[in-house]
């Protein structure tokens, strides 16, 4: 009987600045196809590999640890930082990201402690979700504000709330404004309700923000 493969376009060249990380690419019966700082790795659920275990895989998505730091790729999404010496508590004080195709900065982390893929939009008044995403980590933005919205398509209902946790590396921000947009969205905005606590510096294909005093 033939296994059946699953696989994410773009698995044979990652960019440079995308090398370090893991990236949930494929999937082969069983088996989750990651790319490991850089290099193809087949493993089955409790298998590792560089420091990094495949926990669970379903749905198209796959559940790692990498030092004792979890995480939830999707399919075919951007590789992510995962672990690290960074510490485990969330009270770090500084984040730092590449840039990734495009000049986009992408990156994973959590919203009330469910995983999500951030990327950063300072033209963002604040963090923006779409109610898919928000339905997915379990918000229950329908009992938060409702307003309106001006887009490129034209005035859409919203909703506005507050998030309990924020997380991006090793940094947690507490209360933090969001709204959520009836449009399908492949990333969780991360606007200017959480990079206006940092000190923000971009350095080529680097940013830094520092958490402000």
């Amino acid at each position: 009987m033939r296994r059946r493969a699953t696989f994410a376009f773009g698995l044979l060249a990652l960019p440079p600045a995308w090398a370090q990380g893991v990236q949930f690419s494929g999937s082969m019966g069983t088996k989750a196809l990651l790319v490991i700082d850089g290099q193809p790795k087949a493993l089955a659920a409790g298998e590792s590999h560089a420091g990094v275990r495949l926990l669970s895989l379903a749905n198209g998505e796959a559940r790692i640890e990498r030092n004792g730091v979890g995480q939830t790729l999707r399919l075919g999404g951007a590789p992510v930082a995962v672990g690290g010496t960074a510490r485990q508590d969330g009270g770090g004080r500084e984040i730092v990201l590449a840039a990734g195709p495009g000049g986009h900065f992408v990156t994973g982390g959590s919203i009330n402690g469910r995983a999500v893929q951030f990327m950063v939009d300072t033209g963002a008044t604040s963090i923006a979700l779409s109610q898919s995403e928000a339905d997915r980590i379990g918000l229950d933005f329908r009992n938060g504000k409702p307003a309106l919205s001006n887009t490129a398509n034209g005035t859409v209902p919203v909703h506005l709330l507050t998030l309990s946790a924020v997380r991006v590396g090793e940094v947690t921000v507490a209360n933090v404004s969001a709204v959520v947009m009836p449009a399908q969205m492949p990333y969780v905005l991360l606007g200017n309700s959480f990079l206006g606590r940092f000190q923000m510096r971009r350095d080529n294909d680097t940013m830094r923000l520092e958490l402000k005093p």
